[in-house]
């Protein structure tokens, strides 16, 4: 059996550019990359908080420290400058390494700089 469990994510990112006129892709700080476990050219799913969007692309890397998320392409047309987007990688994991796997979770702030990193999503009281 093989599972597709989520890999990595970036929590509540703010995009700081989208870039219409541009090969598609998704440019990202490298830091940021480099912290969650992203890998550039890997794909990458961007859920938009501000307008409900959700979007298939793939991660390029961004100078690290610049805290640059850019929606580039077609995608641009689905996250403005200042929406706040969850960006996730996923990976197939046979049941052997299902036992073991925790997450890469990477929380930001609204200047995409790192708040805290986890590996378990806190469950939420009812």
């Amino acid at each position: 059996m093989q599972c597709t469990m989520l890999k990595c994510k970036l929590h509540q990112a703010r995009v700081t550019h989208s870039e219409l006129e541009y090969e598609g892709s998704c440019a990202i700080d490298g830091q940021l990359l480099d912290r969650a476990g992203i890998r550039e050219y890997e794909q990458i799913h961007i859920y938009n908080l501000a307008n409900g969007e959700r979007f298939t692309t793939y991660a390029i890397r961004a100078e690290d420290g610049s805290g640059v998320i850019s929606v580039n392409g077609a995608a641009a047309h689905k996250a403005n400058p200042g929406d706040r987007v969850i960006i996730c990688a996923y990976a197939v994991l046979d049941a052997a390494e299902l036992t073991s796997h925790k997450p890469s979770l990477v929380y930001l702030d609204e200047r995409n700089h790192i708040k805290r990193t986890g590996d378990s999503i806190p469950v939420q009281a009812a």
